[in-house]
């Protein structure tokens, strides 16, 4: 069940007067459990510690779930980059704040990733920061 159904259900139930409880295993995104994740630490403008997208994982984005700024309790900005065959390049999304804690939704920063693609993510304010990423 996708969540487009789950929220139109939801919709019609309470419009009709009926309750409709919704798990939160039924809310989630189709696939979201199966997307490998990793903990890694950004550079500053430029991928710091890296991974490699999961062939086995139903992911085709690398999506940022937790963030924490080294230096600063606020945020900073992410980008994501990836390894191509003549260098670095940094996704098109650019740089995207973020606050320090946890992402829900996720925040994606970049799309259409192939399998085996290295990539890794950096700050735009300073580097060292700890983030969790979903691929």
């Amino acid at each position: 069940m996708n969540v487009r159904r789950v929220i139109v259900g939801a919709t019609l139930a309470t419009a009709l007067g009926g309750l409709f409880l919704v798990s939160p295993a039924t809310a989630a995104p189709e696939g979201a459990q199966a997307c490998a994740t990793k903990s890694l630490t950004t550079g500053y403008q430029k991928a710091g510690t890296t991974v490699s997208k999961s062939s086995s994982s139903s992911c085709n984005d690398l999506n940022l779930t937790y963030s924490n700024d080294s230096t600063s309790t606020y945020g900073d900005s992410y980008r994501g980059f990836y390894k191509t065959s003549s260098g670095w390049k940094g996704g098109s999304r650019g740089y995207i704040w973020a606050s320090d804690g946890s992402h829900s939704p996720w925040i994606v920063l970049l799309s259409d990733v192939a399998d085996g693609t290295t990539m890794g993510v950096g700050s735009e304010i300073d580097g060292g920061d700890s983030v969790t990423v979903a691929h």
